[in-house]
C-alpha cells in the first residue's frame, strides 16, 4: 500500500486531477535520465523530465506471488539523449528505473510507484520498446557454483587473485590498420607473446568507443606485429589510431592457470571430474585400468 501525502490525496479526491508519469534511469555508467509523458518538462529531485519524446507507458502487469511483475515503456528515437547506437553498445541494459505518479502542476504532490530494472529491449526502426522488470527479477539469478572442469571465476576478481594491472597482463597499443569489422593490427604489443591477450579485453582509452570494453576472441602475430580479433564488432566503428589498454584472457583451463599466471592454488574448478568420455569406457584385461580415454 502506497502512502500519500495530504497534499497529493486531497487532489486525488477532488475528482479533477493534473497526472503524469515520469521514469528516472539510472544507467551502469552512473548517467541520470528523466522522462514523462506530460507535454512540458517536469523537474523534481534535481532531474529534468523530458516532455513527449521520451517514453510512454504501458499498463503494469503485476502478481500476488513471486513472478517478476513488469510494465513496457515505449520511446521514439528522437530523443538526443536516446540513441539506436547507445542501445546497441548495451548501455541501457540493466539501467535501475523508477516509475512516479506526479501531479504536474505541483510536483512536490508525488509518490513513488514501483522501482526495477530495464530488462529486453525491442527495436524498430523509429521506436524501442523497453521492459522494465520488478525488483522481483534479481530472484530468478542463479546464485552458486557449477560443478565442472573448467574455472568459474573471472580472471583478476578476488576469487582468482590475479593482478592485471601487472605490467605482464597488461598492455596498451593503437590500431594500425582495420582488417575487418573486428579485426585489426595493433602497435605497441610487440612484447608480447602469440595469444597472450586472446579471450581477454580491450579498453578503449581514444576513438568513437572510448570508455568501451569489448572481449578479445584471437590474438596472433603477422610479422612480428599484433592483430587482435573482438568476439563482436563494436556499435562504432574502429578506425587507425584508435587507442585502447588491453589485458590478459585464461581459457579457464587448470593447465593455463598453471603455466601462464602460476596460479594453481587458485584454480576454481574441477578438473579431475569424469567427462562425456566416461559412460564409453569398459573393462578390459590388459591396460593399467587407469580409467584413461579409450
Amino acid at each position: 500500500m502506497k502512502a500519500l501525502s495530504p497534499d497529493l490525496q486531497a487532489h486525488l479526491d477532488a475528482g479533477t486531477t493534473t497526472l503524469a508519469w515520469c521514469w528516472r534511469i539510472l544507467r551502469a555508467d552512473g548517467v541520470s535520465f528523466g522522462f514523462t509523458d506530460h507535454d512540458l518538462t517536469l523537474r523534481f529531485d534535481g532531474t529534468d523530465f523530458e516532455p513527449e519524446s521520451g517514453l510512454t507507458a504501458s499498463e503494469v502487469r503485476s502478481g500476488s506471488d513471486l513472478s517478476v511483475d513488469a510494465q513496457d515503456a515505449e520511446g521514439v528515437l528522437t530523443s538526443d539523449r536516446i540513441t539506436e547506437t547507445d542501445i546497441l553498445d548495451g548501455r541501457w541494459d540493466n539501467a535501475e528505473v523508477e516509475v512516479w505518479r506526479v501531479n504536474w502542476v505541483d510536483t512536490a504532490q508525488r509518490v513513488l510507484m514501483r522501482r526495477g530494472a530495464i530488462g529486453q529491449i525491442r527495436r524498430g526502426r523509429l521506436a524501442f520498446v523497453a521492459e522494465v522488470r520488478s525488483l522481483a527479477h534479481t530472484l530468478g539469478q542463479t546464485v552458486g557454483r557449477t560443478f565442472q572442469a573448467t574455472c568459474d571465476a573471472a580472471l583478476g576478481d578476488a576469487r582468482c587473485g590475479i593482478d592485471l594491472e601487472a605490467p605482464a597482463f597488461k598492455g596498451t597499443g593503437a590500431v594500425l590498420d582495420v582488417l575487418r569489422d573486428r579485426a585489426f593490427t595493433a602497435s605497441g604489443l610487440g612484447g608480447f607473446s602469440g595469444r597472450w591477450f586472446a579471450f581477454g579485453t580491450v579498453e578503449w582509452t581514444g576513438g568513437a568507443n572510448v570508455g568501451r570494453q569489448a572481449e578479445v576472441i584471437a590474438h596472433d602475430l603477422t610479422d612480428g606485429v599484433a592483430v587482435l580479433t573482438l568476439l563482436e564488432p563494436p556499435v562504432r566503428s574502429v578506425t587507425e589510431d584508435d587507442t585502447f589498454t588491453i589485458r590478459a584472457g585464461c581459457d579457464k583451463r587448470i593447465e593455463t592457470c598453471g603455466a601462464k599466471f602460476a596460479n594453481t592454488a587458485n584454480f576454481r574448478g574441477f578438473p579431475h571430474i569424469p567427462g562425456q568420455d566416461a559412460v564409453l569406457r569398459y573393462a578390459t584385461k590388459d591396460g593399467g585400468h587407469e580409467g584413461a580415454v579409450l
